[in-house]
């Protein structure tokens, strides 16, 4: 994985939504939230993530669904809250183009703790499906996540009806971070400055 790098995010993103980013943690999860938008294309099946951060990018392509700026979305849900974007599931696209959830905590090498929100089993399913899974995050949720991960993992998966846990280790392909200085992408591929 590359270093961080600051985003300059598209003019899409309005100078009042960058100047909010100061405001509050709300606000700054919808910046990271509308910077992972502009990734979205028609055409595309995404996956729809669960919880606060993701709703905000749910909206926003709801919005342009609306408007005519995107048009043939499909999405696989991972919780009940769709923004009026069509839904498919996995077994009619079994290849998500693009998913795009928040994290409960985000370690510098992309592995994720999630699932405060109940939703994690539909959610590691719809992402481990993705071609490229985009976490939101503002920068409340940059932790170093401790101890040998997967083998805290395979430890976890051997207990007697623990059907999954809420550690998503190697399947977020790019984090993008809003902190109060601008949008942060944590990138495992560090391929571009940007969108």
């Amino acid at each position: 994985m590359g270093s961080p790098f600051l985003l300059q995010p598209s003019r899409s993103l309005t100078e009042e939504a960058m100047a909010a980013a100061g405001q509050s943690q709300d606000d700054l999860k919808r910046i990271a939230a509308l910077c992972a938008v502009e990734l979205v294309r028609s055409d595309m099946v995404l996956g729809l993530g669960t919880g606060s951060t993701a709703a905000h990018a749910l909206d926003r392509i709801g919005d342009l669904l609306r408007g005519g700026d995107l048009r043939d979305i499909v999405g696989i849900p991972t919780s009940e809250w769709a923004a009026g974007i069509p839904l498919t599931d996995l077994a009619a696209h079994p290849v998500v183009a693009l998913s795009i959830d928040g994290a409960d905590e985000v370690d510098p090498a992309l592995n994720l703790v999630k699932g405060r929100g109940g939703s994690l089993l539909r959610e590691k399913m719809v992402e481990g499906a993705s071609r490229r899974f985009v976490v939101i995050v503002d920068d409340s949720k940059l932790d170093g996540i401790h101890g040998d991960l997967q083998a805290i993992s395979d430890d976890l998966l051997r207990i007697t009806d623990v059907v999954e846990h809420g550690m998503f280790l190697g399947l977020a392909t790019s984090v993008i971070v809003a902190r109060k200085d601008g949008v942060v992408l944590m990138d495992k591929e560090a391929k571009s400055n940007g969108f």
